[in-house]
């Protein structure tokens, strides 16, 4: 009778882990497909933000037109030359409605428009929405004469903190080698309907230190007014093996889905 008893209490406690909305991994469930999704954008949202201040030398298109918390600093005699995009240090709300503080950093050579131009970016003390971002991205303008081949080749080396916590940090870090076209809106001086297409190879080490490698099969598709990733399909590797990750078909959801051999996942992204 004991040992019947146990049997189906631990039948009753246990979840299928073939049921297509279970993942018992968190890392596959909850983990690596948002924190890509998020420092892509972060550091996405980055880069745009510095072509803004570099196209223009000012912050006109980047702070609200109400406000004057957002300034762009220009050093064009010194070698290398700096630009620096400050908000303050306290949160800015910008004109895309998301809250910055710190400042971003642009060192170049040249012109900040020239083809072949590199572009080193670092932090200083800078947030995004709480997030603290830290480590550099360096950026080499391929092509800047027709709109949808307007591309560059891009080595990342930064992280996102997700605790507003310093005790307790939670630092997604993401490192590699991708390739960003900007596809729709380079002509216009409007932020909010710029639109990114990125391939490549990238490593994402997760706040737990688990430790993933994406091949984007399919370019991760971003635009500046969306949280998520609207498209794009990855190949993601790491202890748990291989998974295919399908961030949607380019709507502006939270919505995701992982393969796992014959298993189809729905996930739901955090930002």
């Amino acid at each position: 009778m004991f040992a019947l008893s146990a049997l189906l209490f631990s039948s009753c406690g246990k979840r299928n882990t073939n049921d297509d909305n279970y993942l018992a991994n968190d890392d596959d469930r909850i983990g690596y497909a948002s924190d890509a999704s998020r420092i892509e954008f972060a550091n996405n949202d980055v880069i745009s933000l510095a072509d803004q201040a570099g196209i223009l030398y000012n912050a006109e298109y980047i702070r609200k037109s109400t406000s004057t918390c957002a300034t762009v600093a220009v050093d064009t005699i010194n070698t290398p030359h700096t630009l620096i995009v400050r908000f303050g240090d306290v949160d800015c709300e910008c004109a895309d409605g998301r809250k910055r503080r710190g400042s971003i950093i642009v060192r170049y050579n040249g012109r900040y428009l020239d083809t072949n131009q590199v572009h080193t970016i670092t932090y200083n003390n800078y947030y995004l929405d709480g997030n603290q971002m830290t480590g550099w991205v360096k950026t080499t303008r391929v092509d800047t004469t027709v709109t949808g081949n307007w591309y560059y080749k891009i080595q990342v080396n930064d992280s996102l903190n997700m605790s507003p916590d310093p005790l307790k940090s939670q630092y997604i870090v993401w490192s590699g080698n991708l390739l960003r076209r900007w596809v729709g809106g380079a002509t216009t001086n409007d932020r909010g309907d710029d639109f990114y297409s990125i391939s490549g190879m990238a490593t994402l080490t997760r706040p737990n230190g688990h430790v993933f490698n994406f091949n984007i099969a399919t370019p991760l598709q971003f635009t500046t007014s969306c949280n998520f990733a609207q498209s794009g399909v990855v190949n993601v590797t790491g202890y748990t093996g291989n998974r295919v990750l399908n961030y949607g078909s380019g709507s502006c959801d939270d919505a995701a889905q992982l393969n796992i051999g014959v298993h189809v996942y729905q996930l739901t992204l955090t930002y």
